[in-house]
């Protein structure tokens, strides 16, 4: 097998995780995974300012410390902190080699820039067959562009193994192994919702760790005295992020997340099988980064009697400053009665304006909000001081055949060997539909939160979330699937009820996953959501107080858990839309 661990799942994400991963133990390679929807923007920002820019600048600092020690170990890097630079990266790696006094051979991905001239930046998702060409070429450290993020791990194993275009599930296999390492410690126990349960509360948890094998089973681990855990309910949470339905679409290779069967393999081990692929659609995903206009925002604190009555004085008084256009309002109540402090009997009244006038969204607003301080509600105050409006991105996706990029790996010795796009392709198909589950379960019920029988893990994809909802055992897997409807979920969480939302269930993983078409807007960066990401959408629905099926055991564990089938299972897949 191959040995490929990760040590970043985020610009900005733990700084000393390069250093940790290369000294915990063995690795054959070593990747960094730093882009994101409202990573490009920042990058398109800044290139805008310097046209040398637009890679993670961070990575540089975090490979000083290390570059050697990977080099001595025979651990080769990939990483796509080159951003929208992959060659100007590329040559700063070079440069710092130099300064360093090693020999390290650079290689770099280029080919996903899309010329869009109405856009900040436009970048397709390019596959895993350009990494591979750089390892065959000898690079030591690979840089790249706007590649998926699960093809970090496909590159280096299609290197090591020899995979071709047609070895399907082979490569889904490593494309499943890819996303379940690509938010680094997400599957070690980070953001899990039982983590007090880990064996040390989720202080601290390791970096992941995917053993790739010949035939595309992984087994997921950390390196030996690491924190947190890596268990089938710890890797159930990261397969379910940022998901839709059970073809998982990608640049090689569509891969059916209905196929995934997780089971132990040791501690701190779940083997990863049984992964099947289908050839992939004929165009590539395109996300395309605009500048929005601009944006302020100001809090006013509403405390103690009549709170909707002051919020709707505050609501006229502002629209009568600023006008309407582009105002939104949103009042979250976190006042309880008869409260003894001010901070607990308070509520807060979060007023945005987005405006394609700088001026009119700038002090034009925050001052007009300022200046009611005396003039408003008994016991106006503000938690915000007036400023100016800030820029904010509008992300969408598109979409461009396959054929018509240049995919272009750039050798350490400046060959450029360019990449073939896949011969076999498919359509993509539909997900069968289904009315789904009844709306009401038989038997004796108890009140209690939905999260005492269930895990939860959300995120977002452009201005949609994705809520991927897990049962801890079989009898509670029964259980969600026939009560957790789309409905239901309308019912628990309002904001969706006016939403179009899709259904999908996933048998093998004990789960169902909703994903919820425009709840955040045109995208994070535009976002004006307390949670904008929706990361925390899963929790809220976990607190929901509700009628749970008394006899479902709470605990984890069950025939899943070692790979079999259960009566709770349906043999396919379904999803319904509405």
């Amino acid at each position: 097998m191959i040995r490929i661990g990760n040590a970043s799942g985020f610009y900005g994400d733990r700084f000393t995780a390069w250093r940790e991963m290369l000294d915990g133990g063995e690795l054959d390679v070593l990747t960094g995974d730093y882009l994101a929807e409202l990573t490009m923007l920042i990058l398109a920002r800044d290139r805008l300012r310097d046209p040398d820019l637009g890679y993670a600048k961070t990575f540089l600092r975090q490979l000083e410390t290390c570059l050697g020690t990977a080099l001595d170990r025979g651990v080769r890097i990939v990483t796509n902190a080159g951003g929208l630079n992959p060659a100007g990266l590329a040559a700063a790696v070079d440069a710092l080699a130099t300064r360093l006094g090693l020999a390290a051979k650079v290689g770099y991905v280029e080919g996903d820039t899309i010329q869009r001239p109405d856009a900040l930046s436009a970048n397709a998702y390019l596959g895993a067959f350009g990494i591979a060409a750089c390892l065959d070429g000898g690079a030591d450290v690979v840089v790249t562009g706007r590649v998926t993020d699960a093809s970090l791990v496909v590159g280096p194993a299609i290197a090591r193994y020899g995979w071709g275009r047609d070895d399907l599930d082979q490569l889904a296999g490593a494309t499943v192994a890819g996303h379940l390492v690509e938010c680094g410690a997400q599957v070690t126990g980070g953001n899990f919702s039982f983590f007090t349960e880990l064996p040390d509360g989720g202080h601290r948890p390791g970096f992941p760790i995917a053993e790739v094998y010949a035939d595309g089973s992984t087994v997921l681990t950390k390196h030996q005295g690491t924190g947190g855990a890596v268990t089938v309910e710890t890797v159930t949470a990261q397969l379910l992020y940022e998901i839709g339905g059970p073809a998982y679409l990608g640049p090689d290779v569509v891969t059916r997340l209905d196929t995934v069967a997780l089971s132990p393999d040791g501690p701190d081990r779940v083997r990863v099988s049984g992964v099947r692929g289908t050839p992939p659609p004929a165009t590539l995903k395109v996300g395309v980064n605009n500048l929005g206009g601009f944006r302020n925002s100001m809090t006013f604190v509403l405390c103690g009697l009549d709170v909707e009555a002051k919020a709707a004085l505050v609501r006229g008084q502002v629209e009568e400053a600023v006008g309407t256009d582009g105002l939104e309002f949103t009042l979250a109540r976190t006042d309880h009665p008869d409260a003894a402090d001010t901070e607990a009997a308070s509520a807060l009244l979060h007023v945005h304006l987005r405006h394609g006038d700088k001026a009119r969204a700038g002090r034009a607003f925050s001052a007009a909000a300022v200046e009611l301080a005396l003039a408003s509600y008994p016991g106006c105050t503000l938690t915000t001081l007036p400023g100016d409006a800030t820029p904010y991105g509008v992300f969408t996706a598109d979409e461009v055949p396959q054929h018509a990029v240049a995919h272009v790996a750039v050798l350490p010795g400046g060959e450029r060997v360019s990449v073939a796009p896949p011969l076999r392709t498919a359509p993509t198909s539909k997900d069968e539909t289904t009315p789904g589950g009844n709306a009401t379960a038989d038997g004796p019920t108890r009140r209690g939160a939905l999260g005492e029988l269930v895990g939860a893990r959300s995120g977002d994809k452009g201005g949609d979330a994705n809520l991927g909802v897990w049962a801890r055992n079989d009898a509670a897997y029964g259980w969600l699937r026939d009560w957790l409807t789309v409905a239901r979920l309308a019912e628990l969480l309002p904001e969706t009820a006016p939403l179009s939302v899709k259904r999908y269930e996933l048998p093998n993983l004990r789960a169902v996953n909703f994903v919820v078409e425009g709840l955040l807007g045109e995208g994070v960066a535009a976002s004006t959501r307390f949670d904008p990401q929706a990361k925390a959408l899963g929790e809220l629905l976990r607190a929901r107080i509700v009628d749970l099926a008394a006899d479902v055991p709470t605990e984890a564990g069950g025939p899943t858990e070692a790979g079999g089938p259960t009566e709770a299972t349906r043999p396919a897949a379904t999803g319904v839309t509405r």
